[in-house]
């Protein structure tokens, strides 16, 4: 009988060394590198909408009643009428916000008219202002006491003319910088293919411009649909009668404590932005025409008449962007709107007013400075780990799916599944609720999803034989990222830094529910002042909220600017 050779200890260094070319061994201390993140999303994200779930099942007294609540609420006409009303205000928006964001980001990238620049800033702006700032400036200018009612043809503002109209300025920002990055690529032979077989100006639109950027398209349409289903902001403030889906589920919870069914009504108010997230996902997978090697950038030629065209349509349209702002402004220091325009500042003193005061402000930057903070610490390493780190395929893909799963998730269900998910007495996390530290986290949570996906496709384009060259001279991963990668990808680092200050402290619908006195919101302020009838005062603190978020913008570029201006001299040696 043969007794087989003892095999000699190998160490994990000499193991790998006799894997295949590019295999890699996963090390205890990547496998808890992945179980952190995926540890907060579990806790932050997964177990709050289970919670939501099991709610919805549930009568009052917790038994289980399967879809009988569901049952009774699309029964009720009045209460199912908000579903209709959402998908059709949703869609209706969705398709004049493309619209109109399409023929703007064409001025912007296919034409030579002046002023390219400002028009693209100025489309940015509305990312600066909460939700709310819309909907009290268009009060402002077509309410009851509106200069501009008269415009209406006798129609009221409060309702869907008004949602549709606030919508379009909050969402247009989105809507321009997808359609701005699909028609930025573009094949020039194409065009001179088309100009050589006679295809005049239209024809050439209509079958070379359209289908290279079908999937913008249908990634915009899809983007601002989600938006404007889940958006409490504007409906709250002059949606009127108008019964949606998102500011049902805040009068269910809020003023009729019905738990169950705003349970229910999360679940539907999910169903659509789910939808729409899964489209956009199967779009995605299609194939689409790219730009190879050999491709020849377009540049567009002087037109005259097109440039003339385009100037005119997209200043028109900044100047409809422009007035929201100008006009809060402006009614935030008239001491009596529109009988006393004299300038005040007595809607500044916010300690006169319902809303947590000067408190709530100081709240926000916190809030904003630590998800920026926190945030960026947590998603960057977590997005390197899923692309560049050595755990299992499978638990990186766990990681990566659920980083995806903000997108499809609305901040109201979010915000209500934390309430069901911290109230259960058992609950050691109990004791967060209505502070600071849970604000943050719920705002991390919801904003997960973007900064991921940005430091991902930043960390994809860096050269693996970075990593590898760090793994040949023993250089421990965590260094490795700390001292080449970080400082490679530092402008994507800068960018998602600054998305989640500015996102936290725009954000209404994700902490509407989990506020207590002490941890108030500026924000949330402007809707407590607004339900009060301080409209001006609300004006003010939204107009508070626009300018820190447009100055710390400022600030951000500067300090980007030396950082990476210093980052230059280390890429270059010097």
């Amino acid at each position: 009988m043969t007794m087989p050779l003892p095999l000699p200890r190998t160490s994990p260094r000499r193991l790998g060394s006799l894997l295949p070319a590019g295999s890699v061994l996963p090390r205890p201390g990547s496998l808890l590198a992945v179980a952190a993140p995926l540890l907060f999303l579990l806790l932050a994200l997964a177990l709050p909408l289970a919670a939501v779930l099991s709610q919805a099942v549930r009568d009052r007294a917790g038994h289980f009643v399967g879809l009988d609540n569901l049952r009774d609420y699309l029964g009720n006409p009045a209460l199912s009428a908000a579903l209709g009303n959402s998908l059709a205000l949703s869609a209706l928006s969705a398709v004049l916000c493309v619209a109109l964001a399409f023929l703007y980001a064409y001025g912007l990238t296919r034409t030579r008219m002046r002023g390219r620049g400002l028009f693209a800033l100025v489309a940015q702006m509305p990312l600066l202002a909460p939700s709310l700032l819309p909907g009290i400036a268009l009060v402002y200018l077509f309410g009851n006491q509106g200069w501009l009612k008269g415009m209406l043809g006798g129609h009221s503002i409060y309702g869907p003319i008004g949602i549709v109209l606030g919508e379009l300025f909050w969402t247009f920002p989105h809507a321009v910088m997808i359609l701005t990055a699909a028609l930025s690529l573009a094949d020039a032979r194409l065009y001179e293919a088309a100009r050589a077989l006679k295809a005049g100006p239209w024809r050439r639109f209509l079958t070379v411009t359209l289908p290279s950027v079908r999937g913008g398209l249908v990634s915009a349409f899809v983007a601002v649909f989600a938006l404007v289903v889940t958006d409490f902001g504007v409906p709250k403030v002059i949606g009127g009668q108008t019964p949606l889906l998102a500011t049902d589920i805040y009068r269910q919870v809020i003023g009729q404590q019905n738990f169950q069914r705003g349970a229910v009504i999360a679940l539907l108010l999910l169903l659509p932005a789910l939808l729409a997230f899964l489209a956009d996902r199967l779009m995605a997978r299609r194939p689409a025409a790219s730009l190879g090697g050999k491709a020849v950038a377009l540049v567009p030629a002087p037109n005259r008449w097109v440039d003339g065209f385009f100037l005119l349509f997209c200043g028109a349209l900044a100047f409809c962007l422009l007035l929201i702002p100008a006009t809060a402004l402006f009614a935030s220091f008239a001491r009596l709107w529109p009988y006393d325009l004299t300038p005040v500042l007595t809607h500044y003193r916010f300690e006169l007013m319902d809303g947590g005061g000067w408190t709530a402000y100081g709240n926000s930057l916190r809030l904003a400075a630590l998800t920026a903070l926190f945030g960026t610490a947590l998603i960057f390493p977590a997005a390197w780990l899923v692309v560049k780190g050595r755990a299992p395929m499978a638990l990186r893909q766990g990681l990566h799916g659920l980083a995806l799963l903000p997108l499809a998730v609305p901040g109201l269900v979010l915000g209500l599944g934390y309430v069901f998910f911290l109230a259960d007495p058992a609950n050691p996390l109990r004791p967060l609720s209505g502070t600071l530290t849970l604000l943050v986290v719920c705002t991390i949570a919801h904003y997960y999803s973007v900064p991921h996906l940005s430091a991902m496709t930043a960390l994809r384009r860096l050269d693996p034989e970075l990593e590898e060259a760090g793994r040949a001279l023993k250089v421990p991963p965590a260094v490795t990222l700390g001292r080449v990668t970080l400082p490679l990808a530092l402008p994507v680092v800068l960018d998602m830094a600054s998305y989640l200050f500015l996102a936290a402290l725009t954000t209404v619908s994700a902490v509407v529910f989990l506020y207590d006195p002490d941890s108030m919101l500026a924000a949330l302020a402007v809707l407590a002042m607004d339900d009060a009838g301080d409209t001006a005062p609300a004006a003010a603190m939204a107009m508070l909220i626009f300018g820190t978020g447009a100055l710390v913008r400022l600030l951000w570029a500067l300090v980007t600017r030396s950082l990476l201006r210093r980052a230059g001299r280390w890429r270059d040696g010097r």
